[in-house]
């Protein structure tokens, strides 16, 4: 009976884990640039005194997808999207260089260019800062271009210009933050085959009818896990009661 129970308690366990990842990508449907986490179970032999019995399943993250998501034109001159394959440098919250595809940019109240959730964008030689300017125009190469205030047109002057890498994509983890970052810990190089498109933002690559279908399907094999545990119980009943009758 307890090798029952343990499968079905375990089962439950990671599939509620399963459910956690799929809800989070579908909770981020709408988040620009988020790339969805891929999640996969494998069996896993409990060793111990004697022979490995008993097996378990493992729910783990098999990745990230990285299929680039819809390019949606916005018009505002801080929106850019990568044109195909590539990332954004910014600085992470302790520091260290990591990527994104969020190109819903700002200016802070400092001056400093960020991404919407607020990461500093990473330039030429570290965040990059803007001058109080009337203009500012962001070039398919990441060069950013200012007008500062009471020039005339003329005057618009190269200000930094923003590191774009391309490195593989399986030398890339994703972090709880949603940035991504070298498995490694180093920064990865500038490419300067990698392009921008201004005005514009690209989506969340979630797949939503996907995401709601793998939530039904993962909702249902709780729910069976759940009947298996109950079942273990009423047997344990069941033959607690043929014993007491001997």
């Amino acid at each position: 009976m307890d090798h029952m129970l343990y499968v079905a308690m375990n089962g439950a366990t990671q599939t509620m884990l399963a459910e956690a990842a799929n809800d989070n990508n579908l909770a981020n449907a709408d988040t620009i640039g988020f790339r969805s986490d891929l999640e996969a179970f494998r069996a896993m032999p409990a060793y111990g005194p004697g022979y490995p019995t008993r097996v378990y399943a493992m729910q783990e993250r098999a990745g990230v997808n990285f299929k680039p998501g819809v390019i949606t034109s916005t018009g505002r001159p801080l929106d850019v999207a990568i044109n195909g394959n590539g990332f954004i440098a910014v600085q992470a919250p302790d520091g260290s260089e990591a990527y994104t595809r969020a190109g819903n940019l700002q200016i802070s109240a400092n001056g400093m260019l960020t991404t919407g959730a607020g990461y500093p964008v990473i330039g030429n030689s570290g965040p990059i800062a803007i001058p109080p300017s009337q203009k500012i125009e962001i070039g398919s190469d990441g060069t950013i271009s200012v007008l500062p205030l009471g020039e005339s047109p003329e005057a618009m002057a190269i200000v930094d210009r923003i590191k774009l890498v391309n490195p593989p994509v399986d030398s890339l983890a994703k972090g709880s933050d949603g940035l991504i970052q070298m498995q490694s810990g180093d920064s990865a190089p500038a490419d300067a085959n990698v392009h921008l498109v201004t005005g514009s933002i690209e989506s969340s690559n979630v797949n939503v009818v996907d995401a709601m279908v793998n939530m039904i399907a993962l909702a249902r094999q709780f729910e069976m896990q759940v009947k298996m545990m109950h079942t273990t119980q009423q047997d344990d009943t069941s033959a607690a009661q043929l014993m007491l009758l001997q």
